[in-house]
């Protein structure tokens, strides 16, 4: 597919048929995804890809979570309930994380390389006709989901991709014309 086209027609995938994504082209595409500008080529970035079973980890800790943070007692099962649902209906969820440089600028690039890396990934899946959307929810943040996805102090999750076959593909949202907000220097 032309990468123009590409581009314009690639959708953020929130309902997914219940149908599993080969991990081995999900590695093959992150192979290529990698290939981003990466300043001083500190590549920091590593992704946790969980599937099948697997995804049973991030549930239960999500569930936990919101349990916790229930005011009401006689909610806390059903929102616990509800979230774990809602992961388990996810075919595939792809954590990306990033070392955090202590020096800012480095950390800074690195951000900007790893979201690159995500961005790469979602064109190449949409080419094989698997769509995902990018989450960055608070709890990516919590103690217990860094513990469940075994997350190391220094580093930074810059959110989990919700990966699979689309069950529907929504329209296109307008955006604005970038003509609209270029401004051309061409004189001292």
């Amino acid at each position: 597919m032309e990468l123009a086209k590409l581009i314009r027609e690639r959708r953020s995938i929130h309902r997914f048929e219940n149908r599993e994504v080969d991990r081995a082209l999900v590695a093959e595409l992150l192979d290529t995804a990698v290939w981003a500008p990466n300043y001083h080529m500190t590549q920091p970035w590593r992704f946790i890809v969980t599937h099948g079973e697997g995804r049973r980890r991030i549930a239960e800790a999500v569930r936990i979570m919101k349990e916790k943070r229930e005011v009401d007692p006689a909610k806390k099962k059903e929102v616990g309930e509800k979230f774990y649902n809602k992961i388990m209906a996810i075919p595939m969820l792809m954590t990306v994380i990033m070392k955090e440089s202590p020096n800012l600028i480095e950390r800074q690039d690195d951000f900007a390389s790893t979201s690159i890396v995500i961005h790469n990934f979602s064109l190449l899946a949409w080419e094989k006709g698997i769509g995902l959307t990018w989450e960055t929810y608070p709890w990516i943040h919590e103690p217990e989901f860094r513990e469940a996805m075994g997350i190391a102090p220094g580093e930074k999750v810059l959110g989990n991709l919700h990966i699979g076959y689309p069950a529907a593909i929504p329209s296109p949202q307008p955006r604005v014309p970038a003509a609209e907000r270029i401004t051309f220097v061409d004189k001292a």
